[in-house]
């Protein structure tokens, strides 16, 4: 099972001068994408029980877009592991214009991690595998 998530990164979103966005922020949109795989498997939000693993890859600025992607990779009883990627698909093109942007040719893989969320038993409400 996977989920799917990309929105474009605004000067809110940048913490650092360039107009770099924090790492944090990947790590935002890996929770997004992990609650919505957690309601298709179990119909419920469930809790982020912690990081295995996160690998800054690639710097991301204001402007960019960022398509993060998540995989439900083994369910135990309660627990669920996943995997994560994100990957920039638009930069800005300043050089061009003030409001130009560009499709990369090839998208950039800026941050990966992996994890484990937990849905209690009594929350479960979905058959096992998902919706």
């Amino acid at each position: 099972m996977k989920a799917t998530v990309r929105l474009r990164m605004s000067q809110a979103d940048a913490h650092y001068g360039g107009g770099l966005v924090d790492g944090a922020r990947m790590l935002a949109l890996f929770g997004d994408v992990a609650t919505e795989l957690l309601v298709r498997h179990d119909g419920d939000e469930g809790l982020f029980r912690a990081y295995d693993a996160v690998e800054f890859l690639a710097p991301v600025h204001a402007g960019d877009y960022v398509e993060a992607t998540g995989e439900l990779v083994q369910v135990g009883a309660t627990s669920r592991a996943m995997r994560f990627e994100a990957w920039k698909v638009i930069s800005p093109r300043a050089d061009l214009g003030e409001s130009a942007a560009e499709v990369l040719a090839a998208p950039v893989l800026v941050c990966r991690a992996s994890g484990t969320c937990v849905v209690p038993k009594e929350k479960q409400r979905l058959r096992p595998g998902g919706a």
